[in-house]
């Protein structure tokens, strides 16, 4: 997508900002042929076609109305109605998630969640993998959405790679990012430790050979493709899981706060790079997914962040979660 180098600039200059309240504000704190599976606590199971999908809950942070409305970007009465009827105690629950793939013989992790970067609520991720029963040695790939601190931080245990046999993809773009030492040392203050966390989780698995990066629409294993959604940073990824008729979108942090984004896509948050970009890619894939009846799965949805789009009444959308027996 084409963009001004100032509005390059001036997104960046937000996120690196808006980052920094990130970390402190985490360590304060189908229906159609999709089957379903009954779900443990922090483990839920579907099946796309021939394809089982599992998502892992990695935690959850509590924060207030007022702390997020101070993140989202956007026509502030319009925000603060949708955040009064979505959340009207004033309290709301920011959920990360992470996805498991099994596809015929091959095990692919979607993210890894925050590992030792976030609360003492997060982290999860690891021993949500041993409670479906799967060990990390498992792990044959690693798709990575972004590399934002809770995406990344999981690939890490302690000092070591927490998958030790599984090669971790991510978009080009994102890696010569956040992997680039002189856009690292020319970033502020604020963003160090963004920078930091992606050069110490991935560096283990780039001296090890186990990094690899992939350019936009790639098809990278049968039945999972990988589709540009650039903005909320500069590489940013989703996957599209496809078998027998069935679509699953994994969209990473297309959506932040559901009871704003879905009905308004035009709000946007300060973590993204580029607003605009961030803001188009999510009417985009909203869109698609609506028309084509796709499933989708957000790793800030609430567990287990799988759901389906549906187009509203006033031209936005509206999110409907995948059904969870009562009595799971």
């Amino acid at each position: 997508m084409k963009k001004s180098g100032e509005r390059w600039r001036t997104g960046m200059q937000v996120i690196f900002a808006s980052l920094a309240v990130l970390f402190m504000n985490m360590m304060l704190g189908l229906a159609v042929s999709a089957t379903a599976a009954p779900m443990e606590k922090g483990v839920y199971r579907m099946r796309v076609g021939d394809i089982t999908v599992i998502a892992l809950s990695d935690g959850i942070n509590r924060r207030t109305v007022e702390q997020q409305s101070q993140l989202l970007h956007g026509n502030r009465e319009r925000m603060k109605s949708l955040l009064a009827d979505a959340y009207p105690d004033g309290n709301m629950e920011s959920t990360v998630n992470a996805f498991l793939i099994h596809a015929g013989a091959k095990l692919i992790l979607i993210d890894a969640g925050n590992g030792g970067l976030g609360s003492s609520t997060m982290g999860k991720v690891l021993g949500n993998l041993h409670a479906a029963g799967y060990e990390s040695e498992q792990i044959d790939e690693v798709y990575l959405t972004h590399m934002h601190g809770d995406h990344v931080g999981g690939l890490l245990a302690g000092t070591k790679r927490a998958f030790p046999n599984a090669t971790v993809y991510a978009h080009k773009r994102e890696v010569d990012y956040w992997l680039s030492d002189t856009n690292r040392d020319t970033a502020p203050a604020a963003a160090q430790r963004t920078f930091q966390a992606a050069k110490a989780t991935l560096t283990p698995y780039l001296n090890a050979g186990k990094l690899t990066t992939f350019e936009s629409n790639s098809q990278l294993s049968p039945g999972i493709r990988a589709v540009a959604l650039f903005g909320h940073t500069p590489g940013h990824t989703a996957f599209m899981v496809e078998s027998k008729g069935t679509t699953l979108v994994l969209w990473g942090d297309i959506v932040h706060v559901t009871g704003v984004q879905f009905t308004d896509p035009n709000m946007t948050i300060a973590y993204d790079s580029d607003e605009p970009a961030a803001a188009e890619s999510r009417w985009r894939i909203m869109d698609l997914a609506a028309k084509n009846n796709w499933w989708v799965g957000g790793a800030h949805l609430a567990f287990p962040g799988i759901g389906q789009v549906k187009a509203g009444d006033d031209g936005g959308f509206v999110f409907v979660p995948v059904e969870i027996p009562e009595d799971k």
